[in-house]
């Protein structure tokens, strides 16, 4: 399995493309912006995209969403509770389209040859969720190296945040952590130095 980061858009949004090295088949996992640059990514690779995966509805997380999928055909999948029919707040501007999936806590998705994991992990959003694929955990703008997401925003719950990182945390082993801003880390690092983490394990 190969993970290639292109940070997109104002904000830096990490895009991640999750290959299978084997079949050259890929997941996207949050176009947020540029699009040209994720698509050049893909064809210069040789790449295709099976599937397309929203850690939660923010607009620097989904901008490229439409033209990517047009593009590629690929299904779009993300947790209803964020989407822009049932927020109603410019920050959650998109809808799934007709081919669109909902998945939720405990989901598992199969794509692109390798298993996806679902964790709902509400807090910085009502519908954010964390994607785990064999030891890397894609965790959006749930948690941050040193850090999580904030939770002043429309949907927000700082209560619904702690909760989720305990949740994280309780994962049994170590995984690579890719969060939607910023540098990667590790959930031992985390564990062991994240305010945040330290404060959701005493709960």
């Amino acid at each position: 399995m190969l993970i290639k980061t292109l940070p997109v858009g104002d904000l830096e949004t990490n895009c991640y493309i999750v290959t299978n090295e084997q079949t050259l088949e890929s997941v996207v996992i949050d176009p947020g912006d540029e699009s040209n640059t994720i698509l050049d990514y893909l064809e210069d690779n040789h790449l295709t995209c099976k599937a397309i995966f929203l850690t939660h509805g923010h607009y620097d997380h989904v901008g490229a969403v439409s033209a990517l999928q047009e593009e590629t055909g690929a299904p779009v999948y993300m947790n209803a509770k964020d989407d822009a029919k049932n927020m109603h707040s410019f920050h959650f501007p998109f809808s799934l389209p007709e081919n669109g999936k909902n998945y939720d806590d405990g989901d598992v998705v199969e794509a692109a040859g390798l298993t996806f994991h679902i964790l709902a992990t509400p807090g910085h959003t009502p519908g954010s969720v964390v994607i785990r694929v064999e030891d890397a955990l894609f965790t959006g703008d749930t948690l941050f190296r040193g850090s999580c997401g904030r939770t002043d925003l429309d949907g927000g719950n700082m209560d619904d945040m702690l909760q989720s990182l305990k949740k994280i945390c309780a994962l049994e082993g170590d995984y690579e952590v890719y969060p939607g801003h910023m540098d990667c880390s590790s959930l031992i690092r985390e564990r062991n130095f994240n305010y945040y983490c330290r404060a959701a394990m005493q709960k």
